[in-house]
């Protein structure tokens, strides 16, 4: 998810280049965490803080996707999909969830791609399987031989360094 766009923006003005394309997916529903936000106003921030980011620094490529991650991720895979230098794991914060857009978008980042899930040390610990870092551990368990880990903290990135 990419909820208003922060994020995008930072990737916009400090990652892209001309030429690169930026795909955000965001249903804007919200989560458990978003009962009382109003989620068309969050949507209404993301375009404005993307117009403005891509104002800042010449024109990027970005595709904007109103679905769940699991419907995209897999439009992508029966595509025929360039694999991604880059994918931002920040959506739903259930642990299933997590584990499956991990699974599912491992498959399209090429080798020597990276991977960072954000909020990998979020939410009550009493409550495992309502916050991402289960379903981050798990993926590092079964995928492990593939990763070399960069960073771990409140976000975990990770390189394709084997192809599966």
């Amino acid at each position: 998810g990419v909820f208003e766009g922060r994020s995008a923006v930072w990737i916009i003005e400090n990652m892209m280049s001309t030429g690169d394309q930026l795909v955000c997916v965001d249903t804007w529903e919200g989560g458990e965490e978003h009962v009382n936000v109003d989620m068309a106003a969050v949507e209404a921030r993301f375009e404005a803080n993307i117009q403005r980011a891509r104002g800042r620094v010449g024109m990027r490529d970005v595709i904007k996707i109103k679905s769940s991650s699991s419907k995209a991720l897999a439009q992508q895979l029966s595509g025929v999909a360039v694999p991604f230098d880059f994918i931002y794991i920040d959506g739903s914060h259930q642990a299933p969830d997590v584990l499956s857009d991990a699974v599912m978008a491992w498959k399209l980042l090429k080798l020597g791609g990276i991977m960072v899930f954000d909020d990998y040390l979020w939410g009550d610990p009493r409550v495992p399987l309502h916050r991402p870092k289960i379903a981050i551990d798990a993926f590092m368990n079964i995928y492990g031989a593939q990763i070399n880990v960069m960073n771990i903290g409140l976000q975990m990135a990770i390189k394709k360094v084997v192809l599966p």
